[in-house]
C-alpha cells in the first residue's frame, strides 16, 4: 500500500478521496488553488500546498505545477478524481517518467478509449454491439452527408475527443444537418482542439445505462452492475440509480459480460465505466468508456458493499482484488441526485455566491457527499456542483419514497440550487414507474 499520496482534485471528489485514504491508514497532500483556500476539506489533509490562482488552466490543470507539488510533498502516487487531469494520458506518461504512481489506468489506455474512433474499433474488436455509422472521421460536408443519407436520419455528430456532450449534435434532416455538421467541429476544435467527428444513427427513445468494471493487474476483471443515468439535460447527467428498471438479469449479464470483453480487450486496469445506450427493443450499443471515477460512483458502493475508491488505490498499489464475478451481488436500489448551484428556473444558469445556511439531511441509509459548508463561498470558476444526495433503500419505490424525504430536509440557502428540480422528478408518475429516456426533462420539464 502507499504511504502517501497526493490528492490532484478539488470539491467533493477531493474529499471523497482523502476520506478513502485516512481509512486505508493513507497520508494525504491536498492541493488548491487560490480560489479554495477557505476549503473545510483542507483541514483534515497532512498537507496541502496552493498550486496557483483561480483559473483551473493555472492551478489544477497546470501539468508542471501539480507535478512539482507531488514531488516536494514527496508522495508515492496521484489520484486524479474526475475532471481536470483524470483523462489527461499526458500527465499520467509525465507521472510515470517521474516515477510516481498513478491511480488509473495506463496512459496508453487512457489515450486510446479517449478518442472515440479507436474506441470503437476495440470495442469491434471484442464483439461489442456499435451503433451504425461512419468507419471513422468524416472530414468533409459532401462525405458526411453521404454518410447521413446511407445510415438514415435522424443522426448525431460526435467530436472523437470528445465529452461532457460537447462537440454533439443531432441532425432529423439534410438541411439541419449541414449546421450541425459545422457547429460540432467548431466547438470541437475549442473545447478539444481536435475538430474531428464522426457520424452515428441517433436512437431516439434510447436509455443511458453504463456498466462499472473494476480490474486488478493480476488478469481479473469483473463487472458492478449498472447505473441508469437517463435523466439529464443536454448531455449532462442530472440523476443516477442502481440498477436499472430497464433491465432483467438476463440484459444486465449480457451488458456486464459485453463491458468486461472491452476491458480485457483494452488491457485496462483499475476502476472504469462502459457506457451503453439501450433501445426500446432492449438492444444496446457502446457509447464510449470513462477511464476514471465517475461522479455517479456511490449508487453502485451501495447496492454492493464495495469501496470503489479504496479499491482504485489498493489496485494502483498492486494488490488483487479478491472477489470474483459470482461473488458480486447486487442488493437493493439506490439513487443519487446531483445538487447544483443553478436555478432550473432560469435556463438552469449557475450561480455563485455564499451559502447563508445549510442543513444536511440524514437518517437510515442516506448519503450527503459535499464539501460545502454554512459560510462557504461557492466560486464562479469551477463546475456548479455543491453535493451529491445518495439513498439506498430495499427496493426501487422504498428508495425513492426515502429521496423524497431526504430532499425535503436538504436545506440550502444563499444559493439556488437544482434540488426543486429533483424534488418535482421524484413525484413525476412517468419517473415513479420507471417509464422513461434520456429526453425525459424535455419532455416533462
Amino acid at each position: 500500500m502507499f504511504s502517501r499520496v497526493l490528492i490532484a482534485n478539488r470539491g467533493e471528489i477531493a474529499l471523497r478521496i482523502l476520506r478513502a485514504c485516512q481509512e486505508l491508514g493513507v497520508e494525504t497532500v491536498c492541493i488548491y488553488s487560490e480560489a479554495d483556500r477557505d476549503a473545510m476539506y483542507l483541514r483534515f489533509a497532512d498537507e496541502t500546498i496552493c498550486v496557483g490562482p483561480s483559473a483551473s488552466a493555472q492551478s489544477y490543470l497546470d501539468v508542471p505545477r501539480v507535478i512539482s507539488a507531488a514531488e516536494i510533498a514527496d508522495v508515492e502516487a496521484i489520484h486524479p478524481g474526475y475532471g481536470f487531469l483524470a483523462e489527461n494520458a499526458h500527465f499520467a506518461e509525465v507521472c510515470r517518467d517521474c516515477r510516481i504512481g498513478w491511480i488509473g489506468p495506463d496512459p496508453e489506455v487512457i489515450r486510446s478509449m479517449g478518442d472515440k474512433i479507436t474506441a470503437k474499433e476495440i470495442a469491434r474488436r471484442a464483439g461489442v454491439p456499435l451503433i451504425p455509422g461512419s468507419d471513422g472521421l468524416v472530414e468533409t460536408e459532401q462525405e458526411a452527408l453521404a454518410v447521413a443519407h446511407e445510415i438514415g436520419f435522424p443522426v448525431i455528430i460526435k467530436a472523437t475527443a470528445g465529452g461532457g456532450g460537447r462537440g454533439m449534435r443531432i441532425a432529423h434532416n439534410e438541411i439541419s444537418f449541414l449546421n450541425a455538421y459545422a457547429a460540432a467541429r467548431s466547438e470541437a476544435e475549442v473545447a478539444f482542439k481536435n475538430p474531428g467527428v464522426y457520424i452515428e444513427r441517433y436512437i431516439e427513445s434510447a436509455r443511458h445505462v453504463e456498466i462499472q468494471v473494476l480490474a486488478d493487474a493480476h488478469g481479473t476483471v469483473l463487472h458492478l452492475g449498472e447505473r441508469d443515468c437517463s435523466i439529464q439535460r443536454r448531455h449532462q447527467k442530472l440523476l443516477e440509480e442502481a440498477p436499472s428498471p430497464a433491465l432483467d438479469e438476463g440484459l444486465r449479464e449480457r451488458m456486464g459480460q459485453a463491458a468486461v470483453a472491452l476491458a480485457r480487450e483494452a488491457g485496462y486496469v483499475n476502476a472504469g465505466t462502459v457506457e451503453f445506450l439501450l433501445d426500446d427493443r432492449g438492444d444496446f450499443y457502446f457509447i464510449e468508456m470513462n477511464t476514471r471515477i465517475q461522479v455517479e460512483h456511490p449508487v453502485t458502493e451501495e447496492v454492493t458493499g464495495i469501496d470503489l475508491v479504496a479499491w482504485q488505490i489498493r489496485i494502483a498499489a498492486g494488490e488483487r482484488l479478491p472477489f470474483r464475478q459470482e461473488d458480486v451481488r447486487i442488493r437493493g436500489h439506490a439513487i443519487e441526485c446531483r445538487i447544483n448551484a443553478e436555478d432550473p428556473d432560469d435556463g438552469f444558469k449557475p450561480r455563485a455566491g455564499t451559502i447563508e445556511r445549510l442543513f444536511v439531511p440524514g437518517g437510515r441509509h442516506v448519503r450527503w457527499d459535499s464539501h460545502i459548508y454554512a459560510g462557504y463561498t461557492v466560486p464562479p470558476t469551477y463546475d456548479s456542483m455543491v453535493g451529491k444526495l445518495i439513498v439506498w433503500g430495499e427496493d426501487r419505490e422504498a428508495a425513492i419514497e426515502r429521496m423524497k424525504r431526504a430532499l425535503g430536509e436538504l436545506v440550502v440557502e444563499g444559493v439556488p440550487t437544482s434540488a426543486s428540480l429533483h424534488r418535482r422528478i421524484m413525484n413525476n408518475t412517468h419517473f415513479n414507474r420507471g417509464r422513461f429516456d434520456t429526453g425525459f426533462i424535455e419532455d416533462h420539464f
